[in-house]
């Protein structure tokens, strides 16, 4: 029986617990603490500790100043990494709510560093989300995401983005020049939803949402086949008006 016991147990790694029980005791003083200090509160011996707080601050897991120890970057990365997956889970969940409710794909983009970034999808196999067959960032005129975003911006940045990606045909249902989309955008209300007809593909409609999260530039879009064009301005008004308790969750989701 105590073979088996053993079998079974776990292999713990010392040095590395009485490592993570220093950056547990350094965590607890902000503004830093001496190695004798820390060891104390780990419980380790002084010179195992000076051995780890060494070994630590080569990795950037803590930093020394003025003779006491803090956490360092690599630690803050860890940190920000697992904010990052919190943040992108709690978009999916919102996305994946607002799929199921609506049955429709949902989408969710921001315009970043004059860029189109197509941030989160959700579909399913009875509701596929549109195919990217033509890159998202430079078609943005075609899609109602792209259109919605472009609506957001002042004059300049928009006219830089278009400069940088022209007006061209993607179907023959694409806004025909740079003079149309401009006007188009600048007919539409600030908070009005975007609805394109077969302009990126052909088939399929999208309609699209501004978001106001801050000074973050947004959107949420749903698509349909263009058969269930009856469906778009329901779906996304109920999008529309069901939006505001899901903002909270996209304004921490927003920095992904």
């Amino acid at each position: 029986m105590a073979g088996a016991t053993n079998a079974t147990a776990p292999t713990l790694i010392s040095s590395v617990q009485r490592a993570l029980r220093l950056l547990e005791a350094a965590g607890a003083h902000p503004d830093g603490a001496p190695a004798k200090l820390l060891a104390r509160e780990a419980g380790i011996p002084l010179p195992t500790a000076y051995h780890l707080l060494r070994t630590l601050t080569h990795g950037d897991y803590l930093r020394r100043q003025n003779g006491v120890y803090a956490l360092g970057n690599a630690v803050e990365r860890l940190v920000s990494g697992g904010s990052l997956q919190n943040r992108r889970s709690t978009l999916e969940e919102s996305l994946a709510h607002w799929r199921d409710a609506i049955g429709v794909p949902v989408y969710f983009a921001v315009y970043r560093e004059g860029e189109i970034d197509i941030v989160a999808v959700s579909d399913t196999p009875y509701a596929p989300a549109v195919a990217e067959w033509a890159d998202f960032r430079e078609t943005g005129h075609a899609h109602a995401l792209g259109q919605c975003l472009l609506g957001q911006l002042d004059e300049s940045a928009r006219r830089d983005h278009l400069d940088r990606h022209p007006v061209q045909p993607v179907t023959p249902h694409t806004v025909r020049d740079r003079s149309a989309l401009l006007e188009r955008l600048a007919s539409r209300g600030p908070m009005a939803p975007v609805v394109e007809r077969q302009e990126y593909a052909l088939g399929t409609v999208c309609a699209a949402i501004p978001i106001t999260a801050g000074p973050v530039v947004a959107t949420m879009a749903i698509s349909l086949p263009l058969r269930q064009e009856a469906r778009l301005l329901p779906a996304v008004e109920q999008l529309r008006t069901g939006i505001g308790g899901l903002l909270g969750s996209l304004a921490f989701s927003i920095s992904i």
